[in-house]
């Protein structure tokens, strides 16, 4: 990690299409195609649903990255979600990102932890999370080498996968920075056989373990058919997948966070149709309670990510978050539509330039309703009951669910004077 500041997924997005290319020249070609996993077929019956709601935690990537990595970080920030309350709220899977391990592994092939930053190695920080009653998640790479060049998973699949079990592992998150392409081998062919391998690995411990795909981000700029084709193979190989590029990391300057929190919805929204419940578009990182940010854009991330069924996984340093940043977090209301069993990512149902509408079914037959103003300027954005899929009514019962005011409105559901880059967050039925 030479460049702490920019971020693993966005380094490669300078030349995401010549990855592979790049790979191949530096790296053995050592990974071969399995005729049995090409890209479009599936495994006997996908991977488990190990997460019937989107995955809700913490991870150290954004706001610590390499540098900022050790033990006493990932428990301080483990502990701070049971003091404040968030675990018990949903935020309860805390993973360790990139750069945990040595260069090198062991004498039998085995991850060796880097002491310097575990000294009590994996299987402690694995412990002492299920004593808080939080789950244990642990990054590595599919490729040769990991995005921090520490040691991949290519040719460890299934020695990797035992170890991290036997550590108490509840969730991998597995990248793709460094994956060759072997001649006469296309770069999604390579992704898809090694991503496939992951996941039988995975599957072959026993363990239930919750598998983060990263292949999509490396498709984002390769064509939507393409794009949206590794989308649907990596439904199949696991749990979420991140599909674009990496969130802002904490010494990025404000006007970058929010243009990376904008850009990640945007392209995110445009991906309802490939989720599924149970199987879930992961926009990256929440950066609420990150230095720079104003309150309407953590709360627009925050109710974006939500009626969006995205993954709610904050990356901060949850011991400084304010009365303000920690009430966002916390607000059950929006985390209920983020978590309802439905689990249906909401749809765009109105664009008008810089402000976007999205509407999502809940369960009980309520619509989340979100209008963004993602503008300059204050605006008032409005849509028709109908045209948020409501059933016809003379009345509608409505919640605001960041202010906590409920009334009733016409059929013209109607945000008033929304300001700069916030977001207005209904939940309506029909009035009876």
């Amino acid at each position: 990690m030479s460049h702490p500041s920019v971020s693993r997924i966005g380094r490669t997005l300078t030349g995401l299409t010549a990855v592979a290319a790049c790979s191949a020249a530096l790296l053995p070609t050592t990974a071969t195609a399995d005729p049995a996993r090409a890209p479009g077929t599936q495994l006997a019956s996908g991977y488990p649903n190990l997460a019937p709601t989107p995955p809700m935690g913490w991870n150290n990537w954004s706001y610590y990255q390499c540098g900022g990595l050790n033990e006493k970080v990932v428990l301080d920030n483990a502990r701070a979600l049971v003091r404040n309350g968030l675990a018990h709220k949903g935020y309860r899977t805390v993973t360790v990102d990139d750069c945990w391990m040595t260069k090198q592994r062991g004498p039998q092939g085995e991850l060796v932890p880097d002491r310097t930053k575990f000294p009590h190695g994996m299987g402690y920080v694995g412990r002492e999370l299920h004593k808080m009653g939080l789950k244990f998640g642990i990054y590595e790479d599919v490729g040769t080498l990991t995005c921090g060049k520490y040691p991949g998973s290519l040719g460890h699949f299934a020695q990797d996968a035992r170890l991290f079990a036997s550590w108490g592992v509840d969730y991998l998150k597995a990248d793709g920075c460094n994956v060759p392409v072997a001649k006469g081998q296309s770069k999604e062919q390579a992704f898809h056989d090694l991503y496939a391998q992951q996941s039988r690995a995975l599957r072959a411990t026993k363990r239930p373990i919750t598998f983060s795909v990263s292949a999509p981000a490396y498709f984002q700029f390769s064509g939507d058919a393409v794009w949206h084709r590794v989308i649907k193979w990596s439904a199949q190989l696991g749990n979420l997948w991140r599909g674009g590029a990496d969130i802002a990391v904490q010494q990025s300057t404000s006007a970058a966070k929010w243009k990376s929190i904008e850009g990640n919805f945007r392209y995110n929204a445009n991906l309802a149709d490939l989720q599924r419940p149970g199987r879930w578009n992961d926009p990256d990182f929440l950066l609420v309670g990150d230095p720079g940010l104003p309150r309407n854009e953590m709360q627009s991330q925050m109710s974006l990510w939500a009626v969006m069924a995205a993954p709610l996984i904050s990356s901060t340093d949850l011991g400084k978050l304010s009365p303000q940043a920690q009430a966002i977090l916390g607000n059950r209301e929006v985390i209920a539509v983020d978590q309802d069993p439905l689990g249906v990512q909401g749809h765009i149902v109105q664009q008008d330039g810089d402000a976007a509408v999205l509407s999502k079914p809940l369960r009980n037959g309520d619509r989340a309703i979100a209008l963004f103003n993602g503008g300059n300027t204050t605006r008032t954005l409005s849509l028709t009951a109908s045209s948020a899929g409501l059933p016809a009514a003379s009345s509608y019962r409505l919640r605001d669910l960041v202010t906590g005011r409920s009334g009733r409105t016409a059929p013209t559901i109607v945000a008033r004077d929304v300001p700069p880059h916030a977001t207005v967050l209904y939940r309506v039925r029909a009035a009876r």
